[in-house]
């Protein structure tokens, strides 16, 4: 069977985002074998793409991380003794110091997140 061509739609308003998720929902289980298979490729592509441009993902870092877990659950400074006592901590969270591998592994233990997160922006 030949490909079916696939005329796709332009996405640059909310409107057009919200019409293409309505659409794709609508293709969400085509089998691949379904002529529609494409046209439902497609706008994924083009839903990605907008959303990417127009909602990005924030970037974050471990210090981010931390502080937003330390928040989260209501934890000073002394209370988190995977990184270390309170003057390190302290660094850490002012962006004087950075999380290290054996650290960022015993508050992903606690946390129970990937130990990757808190090395994010390490670089």
């Amino acid at each position: 069977m030949p490909a079916q061509t696939v005329i796709a739609p332009v996405i640059v308003t909310a409107e057009d985002h919200q019409a293409a998720l309505a659409r794709l929902n609508a293709l969400w289980n085509t089998p691949e074998s379904h002529p529609d298979h494409g046209e439902y490729m497609v706008l994924a592509d083009l839903i990605e793409a907008y959303e990417n441009r127009h909602h990005p993902m924030p970037v974050f870092t471990g210090r981010d991380l931390l502080m937003a877990l330390m928040e989260e659950h209501g934890l000073s400074q002394t209370q988190v003794p995977e990184v270390g006592p309170q003057p390190i901590v302290s660094a850490i969270l002012s962006g004087k110091r950075r999380i290290n591998g054996r650290m960022a592994v015993a508050l992903a233990k606690r946390f129970k997140v990937a130990a990757g997160d808190f090395l994010m922006g390490n670089a």
